[in-house]
């Protein structure tokens, strides 16, 4: 599954037929590629964009998010934005640039720092032994290569939370584009500057004025207390689905992915 750089990628991909009134966004940050499964999915139903971000600061994603759909998606459109790409998606939504009409989470990461600390904690139980040390390894070899071994190494990284934040994995094709770690530090860096200066994530999200839908796996490590809460504080319509034995990626979940579709159409008003 590791990944090494392929970054000649395009802006976005297409899938299905006009109008594109859905597009995917991939987390990481710095992990172009991800959602192609989803995507393709959708697409038997909806034209589907999925924009690939490689812009290496917050505000730079930001801004080339709002490009990609302003100038490939149709109007207005549906985010459906995984992880790092939730959050993404609810920057890109409080700035009111690009008419959107709706927002899908699905396992967004937290927005407080003692949630984030948790996130560690959990996966580290979730690891036997040998497991804990070899990622303990990971990070000081990240900690000391160069960019360019570090693009190696970050895959390694990735590759072992499969055991972490998936609760009863699928076999499938790891369509990751690239794993840009250097990217990655950047940007969550971008968003930790923010996350943890009292009272700023909740100006800039109450100024989020279309309906918002969370799916987060039961089973997933990021903790929903560590969501819930501060986006009931400062969203006015946003609710929430908890899948049962799912983790971070509900579909490549085998107990969760088949419910985790049927949920995802109902949420973008596809009807079954």
């Amino acid at each position: 599954m590791t990944k090494t750089s392929r970054r000649n990628y395009p802006p976005i991909r297409k899938y299905g037929n006009t109008p594109y009134r859905v597009a995917v966004i991939h987390g990481g940050p710095g992990a172009p590629g991800y959602m192609a499964t989803v995507a393709r999915e959708l697409s038997k139903d909806r034209g589907v964009i999925e924009p690939l971000q490689s812009k290496d600061s917050l505000d730079g994603q930001i801004e080339e998010l709002e490009s990609q759909l302003i100038e490939y998606a149709d109007s207005p459109s549906a985010m459906v934005g995984s992880s790092w790409g939730a959050v993404l998606s609810l920057f890109v939504a409080a700035r009111r640039r690009v008419k959107l009409d709706k927002i899908i989470l699905i396992g967004s990461a937290v927005f407080d720092r003692d949630s984030s600390t948790k996130i560690d904690s959990i996966r580290q139980s979730r690891w036997p032994d040998e497991q804990r040390l070899e990622y303990e390894k990971i990070k000081l070899k990240l900690a000391k290569a160069t960019p360019e071994e570090q693009e190696h190494i970050a895959g390694k990284w990735a590759d072992a939370f499969d055991v972490t934040d998936k609760y009863d994995p699928i076999e499938a094709e790891d369509e990751t584009l690239d794993v840009q770690y250097d990217l990655h530090k950047k940007v969550f860096s971008d968003f930790v500057a923010l996350r943890d200066t009292p009272g700023l994530l909740k100006k800039i999200f109450s100024e989020i004025n279309i309906p918002v839908a969370v799916i987060h796996g039961d089973y997933d490590p990021h903790p929903i207390e560590g969501i819930r809460p501060f986006l009931e504080s400062c969203i006015d319509d946003i609710h929430f689905n908890i899948l049962e034995k799912c983790g971070h990626y509900p579909w490549l979940e085998r107990y969760a992915r088949e419910d985790f579709y049927i949920l995802l159409r109902k949420e973008l008003g596809i009807k079954a």
